[in-house]
């Protein structure tokens, strides 16, 4: 098919493929697209142009891209449909319980002494490493170890109950 052959059919076919489209699926935007990718196949497969077989190809294809299209959103909303009440309960419980889990870190990270929790937050937020952290606040490598462990430990003394 040349391109002035594709451009003529392109412009005699497009609004009533699309018509027939949007008849079948009462969505303009989906059956422009529908009706785009039809013709983009028959440009892609370099069809001989005859105008009568041409016209019927493009309803044809038309119609299995919609017949693809409303089986796969149909599947998807029977997909959503078969999410029972407990699957959607659950994601909501843990949503909570991240959220009390995260409520709780914060706070035990603000009740922690500042040299633990500047320790603390050194390391983990801003990804130094101890030797880093030594040479910023001017103390030995064995001072940010034991602050660093006493953070831990208080960290997980208070995640650990709160879990149980």
């Amino acid at each position: 098919m040349t391109h002035e052959e594709f451009k003529s059919c392109f412009n005699e076919l497009f609004d009533a493929v699309r018509n027939y489209i949007f008849y079948r699926c009462n969505d303009i935007d989906l059956a422009t697209d529908i009706t785009q990718e039809a013709f983009m196949k028959i440009w892609e497969k370099d069809f001989i142009y005859h105008p009568q077989k041409t016209k019927a190809l493009i309803y044809k294809i038309s119609n299995e891209l919609w017949i693809s299209h409303y089986r796969k959103s149909k599947s998807a909303l029977n997909y959503k449909l078969t999410l029972s009440h407990d699957d959607l309960k659950n994601e909501n419980e843990e949503k909570f319980d991240f959220t009390e889990l995260k409520n709780k870190y914060e706070a035990t990270l603000s009740i922690l002494p500042l040299a633990q929790r500047e320790v603390f937050l050194m390391s983990r937020m801003e990804e130094l490493t101890y030797k880093e952290i030594s040479e910023r606040l001017g103390i030995g490598v064995k001072a940010i170890e034991k602050r660093m462990s006493l953070a831990l430990k208080a960290l997980r003394k208070a995640l650990r109950y709160d879990q149980q």
